[in-house]
């Protein structure tokens, strides 16, 4: 059983919240990532499930790695649990629904990362997001690469080589995040964001999720998701739909 992470939901729009609460400032050690992880990993196969939102509180997502594990760690240990803790942390982009990381107070270090696999991230007005594991004399295990893709590689290095605190206006700004609302209302704009996929062609999502995460081999693996979609119900229902009434008046199974 979990210590540290719990899943409310799905509720009537299909939405589930994987909430995170190691108090007080809910700190990433290998055992919260791996329970995030797995709980990410159920509602990947739920098929009630149309969205996810990975949420801490109203005070904080989470503020950065325990630093008393690495600190204690041996290097055939750290070389022992890289791949792993690389994988947890990335576990979002495996979701294949949407999902939200809704981000209060801080969202620094691997829950930054965490965030990062996410297909979209709202923040508050006053969070302090970054990486600064340099500060530590470590990297970022699961962030540098999607951080690339996401802001570019000059703007990724910047943030990496210095470990410095991003604000929220420079952070919407670089499309670090997409969202920044009132510190009351980052779970609520997270919430309306993941409810617009209730009863959508679940199949079609996936696909689409899966060619965004090919990254360089998005082309060729469009046309495998393209092709592998013609054997939906979805898709028959949706292009028959299309055809009749125009877009928006299908009703999908998700099959």
């Amino acid at each position: 059983m979990a210590e540290f992470v719990t899943v409310d939901g799905p509720d009537a729009e299909g939405v589930a919240v994987v909430r995170i609460a190691r108090p007080p400032l809910n700190l990433f050690d290998a055992q919260l990532a791996r329970e995030v992880a797995a709980a990410a990993g159920a509602a990947a196969k739920d098929p009630a499930v149309s969205a996810l939102i990975v949420y801490g509180d109203e005070r904080v997502f989470c503020a950065g790695d325990d630093m008393a594990e690495p600190a204690a760690m041996e290097p055939a240990r750290a070389a022992a649990l890289a791949a792993d803790l690389q994988a947890a942390l990335g576990c979002l982009a495996r979701v294949p629904q949407p999902t939200v990381a809704a981000i209060a107070g801080y969202g620094l270090g691997a829950g930054l990362e965490l965030a990062l696999g996410a297909d979209r991230r709202v923040i508050g007005d006053n969070v302090k997001l970054g990486l600064p594991q340099i500060k530590a004399g470590l990297i970022p295990l699961a962030g540098i690469r999607r951080l690339s893709m996401l802001i570019g590689p000059s703007a990724a290095k910047d943030l990496v080589y210095s470990g410095r605190f991003v604000e929220p206006d420079e952070a919407l700004r670089l499309g670090l995040v997409d969202e920044v609302v009132a510190p009351d209302d980052v779970f609520a704009a997270a919430r309306r964001w993941a409810g617009q996929f209730h009863g959508g062609p679940a199949r079609a999502l996936a696909a689409a999720k899966a060619v965004f995460e090919a990254g360089p081999h998005g082309l060729d693996r469009a046309r495998t998701e393209w092709a592998g979609l013609f054997d939906t119900e979805d898709a028959r229902i949706g292009t028959a739909s299309y055809l009749a009434d125009g877009p928006g008046s299908a009703v999908f199974t998700g099959r």
